[in-house]
């Protein structure tokens, strides 16, 4: 079998599994399978497949025809043009929740200024690692109720060389921050946390809804319980005119809007909107 054969007949179960990218998820696994980047494969179309790799590929393309993500078959995904591990204990970055960092980026007059920084429901790690990666003198602290995901996001933050600066606590939300001395001293909270809403369930992608972790995927009926736990906790860690930075579903921006107004805590608030034009970030001053 040839390499281009091997393509092809992937391809041809990925279309009768319902995939929608069958031919790119097919070259996907077989370069991860042989090692090799796209330029090599494009110029070795007509090589055989041989034994070794042949057998990883059929493995990996048994397990995408489930429906399994590319990414934790891989192992790894990008993020900021940066390389992450990932895996079933971490939800996958996604290209929208970099709408965060430029959030932040763009709220810092001095990059190299001191400032700390925390980032909630962390999961692979990718937000505190970039921001780590951007913010040379920031004091990053991250945390996350699962221990899968802290041992993935410290694993992640070692491989880009930011390890020593990121405290990574186990805990629900804000509660591991209890122990610190923090109270009123952090510049800026950001957090992608949970938010589709309990009965979107049923409408997800096989991907996601059988794949990715339960705990970092469902926010409530309205998906926006975890997003009012942070508004509320935040106010405890922020500075006077500190900034709250969340990621946020499609139709929850007025929702939390209109929390952050009964709420009372914040001076103003702004909402972002990503490449496809849906409202995505939401960024709160505190008064």
């Amino acid at each position: 079998m040839t390499l281009a054969e091997a393509i092809n007949n992937a391809a041809t179960r990925f279309i009768a599994a319902g995939i929608g990218t069958p031919r790119l998820d097919a070259e996907v696994l077989l370069r991860h399978a042989l090692k090799r980047d796209r330029a090599w494969l494009l110029a070795h179309f007509h090589d055989r497949l041989d034994e070794e790799p042949r057998g990883i590929f059929e493995q990996a393309v048994e397990r995408r025809a489930k429906r399994e993500p590319l990414q934790y078959i891989t192992g790894k995904q990008e993020f900021w043009g940066l390389e992450f591990a990932v895996s079933p204990e971490v939800l996958i970055p996604r290209p929208e929740t970099e709408l965060i960092i430029e959030t932040v980026l763009n709220s810092v007059q001095d990059r190299n200024k001191a400032c700390t920084l925390i980032d909630l429901c962390t999961g692979s790690g990718c937000i505190a690692t970039v921001l780590a990666s951007e913010l040379p003198a920031a004091r990053i602290i991250a945390t996350d109720k699962s221990p899968g995901a802290i041992a993935v996001a410290r694993e992640n933050a070692s491989s880009h060389g930011v390890l020593d600066r990121i405290l990574f606590m186990e805990g629900d939300l804000t509660a591991p921050l209890e122990s610190l001395d923090i109270d009123g001293q952090v510049d800026i909270i950001v957090s992608n946390p949970p938010y589709v809403r309990s009965g979107d369930y049923p409408a997800l992608q096989p991907e996601v809804k059988d794949y990715e972790p339960a705990l970092a995927l469902f926010g409530g009926p309205e998906g926006t319980d975890i997003h009012q736990r942070i508004i509320n906790a935040a106010v405890r860690y922020l500075t006077s005119n500190g900034l709250l930075i969340m990621e946020m579903g499609i139709g929850q921006a007025e929702i939390l809007a209109n929390y952050l107004k009964k709420v009372g805590r914040y001076r103003s608030f702004e909402i972002l909107r990503d490449l496809a034009g849906i409202e995505r970030v939401i960024a709160a001053r505190r008064k």
